[in-house]
């Protein structure tokens, strides 16, 4: 029976489509992230589906909709593929190499500082590939749902009983706002009266407008909602053009820059959160992963604090750098 179902379930290049198909919501995407025509895309899915001999998704209008074969052969191949790799990191590792790949899930805000936490892993293991998929926190949750990646970088992770967390970094939020705005000129402003001023808030679903949202909420206060803006650099841009005041991870400004803005003494700001490194305890881990944990817990954490606090200063503050291992 082994033996039939494996003559069924297709070569591992038409595993590999359907998983793009599935993850990109459409063939017009998936043969663009595989560097394949749109009738390749479909001729191979189709050859799948009738050596399993049952339809793999119908066409609902412009959307795919996945089968419960489909959605069963999409798991299926997303374990194969995964143990292929295993064994790949495996075989490399008796052989000592440190090869293969090593998948990352990072939340907008995150990808200012996480290349430079990258940086060092991919000198010290030059054999081992990285793929950073950075998106919004909702897409990020749903890579996370899939178990597309080896982590996840969140400020504010979801509640999953399956969820191994470590904190590696504090993440504080400040006040921001346009060169030359009155509250610039105070040495302390009231978080009433900072929240009387027109804002520009993170889109729903992201973890920096969460944070703001419980924080405000804590307080009493309502903020003077102007504009929904989906991206930090646009916020930042926003600000320096005089639509309102902000509040945005520190991060942000570190390496987005400070250029045309200036950072608001407001009480009860800033709102430090933590960022952290997320895995699913279900989703065995590899050799990859775990060589990149270790390296997070021995040097990188400690290297990416006191980069930020060399290139920074202003961070200080949120990092007890003395108290680093060196």
């Amino acid at each position: 029976m082994s033996s039939r179902l494996h003559a069924y379930i297709g070569t591992f290049r038409q595993l590999e489509i359907l998983l793009a198909v599935f993850n990109e919501g459409s063939i017009t995407a998936a043969a663009q992230k595989l560097y394949l025509t749109q009738p390749t895309i479909s001729i191979q899915l189709k050859k799948l589906s009738e050596a399993i001999g049952m339809p793999l998704y119908d066409q609902v209008g412009k959307k795919l909709v996945f089968t419960e074969a489909g959605i069963a052969v999409v798991a299926a191949a997303r374990d194969i593929l995964d143990r292929s790799e295993e064994l790949e990191s495996r075989l490399s590792d008796l052989k000592g190499l440190k090869a293969g790949t090593l998948r990352i899930g990072v939340v907008t805000t995150a990808k200012y500082f996480i290349p430079h936490l990258l940086g060092e892993f991919c000198r010290l293991y030059p054999a081992i590939d990285v793929q950073m998929n950075v998106a919004n926190r909702s897409q990020i949750l749903e890579r996370l749902e899939r178990g597309e990646d080896d982590f996840y970088v969140f400020s504010h992770p979801p509640e999953k009983d399956d969820l191994a967390l470590y904190d590696f970094l504090p993440n504080p939020l400040v006040a921001i706002a346009p060169i030359g705005h009155p509250m610039t000129k105070k040495a302390k402003v009231s978080l009433a009266e900072f929240a009387q001023y027109p804002f520009l808030m993170r889109e729903p679903g992201s973890g920096t407008r969460h944070a703001i949202e419980e924080h405000m909420k804590k307080f009493g206060i309502k903020l003077n909602l102007k504009m929904t803006i989906e991206s930090n650099e646009a916020i930042r841009h926003a600000v320096m053009a005089g639509l309102g005041v902000s509040i945005l991870s520190s991060h942000t400004l570190s390496y987005g820059g400070h250029i045309g803005l200036e950072e608001l003494s407001v009480s009860r700001i800033p709102i430090v959160l933590k960022w952290q490194l997320a895995r699913l305890r279900s989703k065995r881990m590899s050799i990859i992963a775990s060589t990149f944990l270790d390296y997070v817990n021995s040097q990188g954490r400690a290297k990416l604090i006191r980069d930020l606090s060399l290139e920074q200063p202003h961070m200080r503050r949120f990092f007890n750098v003395d108290t680093l291992p060196h």
